[in-house]
């Protein structure tokens, strides 16, 4: 940017550039004053006049009008300063990271109070230390790995309906929510309102348990749904029933289910023979997060059961019809989208892991 006659040229891009950083919000208040600096300057004004208009002594004035002829607009911006050296060697800092994972004798975990009594240092240094170094002792991931010896096949089966469901079919994801407690607070609580949250007492009476048997169409995300107060063979057949009678018998049905064994009970199994348009998946032992429906249920939970408090089995009954039916009438799918080779190569990790074959990861 030349000096002409007292004057900056500005080009018209480095024009347009300093209007943005004067008129934008999220400009810091110092940059868009030194941008107001310059741009007064391009006007011919003195270093004395433009610290008058924009209340910044005349002598920062010529100092940004030089950073300014020097480096361009990046020059505006504060130069990093070095700050205080820190004052705690290296070994100590080594010596947090590799206690972190190892708790004291009589304690589950770490806390940073207590790691920085250990070590004469502050709080705040120890959760520095961690947060650069991904500690994170208080959190706990739940996890259990399938020993499923047919485990890939059957995860291939379940994922393959996923990504390719067969045409001139219906797939179900199904499964029991079984024991769904009808709990009643033992005082009602303040509602929600505008400026305090909802409350609930603490305690609570029990008026018995339910069932329920629900059936998640994978394309569609409508649900099939049946209450019941037993949870056996004779219960799930019944479901199967239901499902037969309001699923076009054009349709052949595909169900996703576990390994519960009602699902396996001799009884079932001469009525499916009976019913060949039926076929069923099972999902691999201890893999019940391949079938989508449990995140229906989790849904459910939040949305209709934990929040209410239902003084019989029948309130809890109405709770839940009430939120399936309003769920079917403007249903929303929930769709398979992990790639099944990123998550079996994850499950492989896991298991090097728990069995000591990963030597980059040392088990406590």
């Amino acid at each position: 940017m030349p000096k002409q006659g007292g004057k900056f040229v500005l080009s018209s891009a480095e024009e347009s550039r300093l209007q943005q950083l004067i008129r934008a919000q999220s400009t810091p208040q110092g940059l868009a004053q030194r941008a107001r600096v310059v741009q007064l300057a391009t006007q011919g004004m003195g270093v004395r006049a433009i610290g008058g208009r924009v209340g910044m002594h005349y002598n920062q004035v010529a100092k940004w009008r030089r950073r300014y002829l020097r480096g361009g607009i990046g020059a505006l911006q504060d130069e990093p300063r070095p700050g205080r050296k820190g004052n705690i060697s290296t070994e100590l800092l080594r010596q947090i990271v590799d206690q972190a994972t190892r708790p004291p004798q009589g304690r589950v975990r770490w806390t940073c109070r207590a790691m920085a009594r250990e070590f004469g240092v502050s709080k705040a240094t120890v959760q520095r230390v961690w947060s650069q170094n991904e500690i994170k002792p208080h959190l706990t991931r739940v996890f259990k790995l399938s020993s499923d010896p047919d485990f890939e096949a059957k995860f291939w089966d379940v994922i393959g309906l996923y990504l390719n469901p067969p045409e001139q079919a219906v797939v179900l994801c199904c499964d029991e929510k079984s024991q769904i407690q009808a709990l009643q607070r033992s005082q009602p609580g303040l509602p929600l309102g505008k400026g305090h949250i909802r409350t609930q007492t603490h305690d609570y009476y029990r008026n018995g348990t339910v069932t329920l048997f629900a059936a998640l169409d994978y394309l569609e995300g409508k649900v099939i749904a049946h209450t019941a107060q037993k949870h056996t063979h004779r219960q799930w057949l019944e479901f199967l029933k239901q499902i037969d009678r309001e699923i076009p018998l054009s349709q052949r049905i595909h169900i996703i289910l576990d390994n519960y064994s009602t699902h396996k009970h001799p009884v079932v199994k001469r009525w499916l023979a009976r019913h060949p348009r039926f076929e069923l998946h099972f999902t691999p032992t201890g893999s019940s997060w391949m079938n989508l429906v449990e995140r229906f249920f989790r849904d459910l939970s939040q949305q209709a059961i934990l929040p209410g408090s239902f003084g019989s089995v029948r309130q809890l009954v109405d709770a839940i019809m009430e939120y399936l039916a309003q769920h079917n009438l403007n249903p929303k799918r929930y769709v398979w989208k992990a790639k099944g080779e990123e998550i079996l190569a994850k499950i492989e990790r896991a298991w090097k892991v728990a069995l000591g074959e990963d030597k980059n990861i040392t088990i406590i």
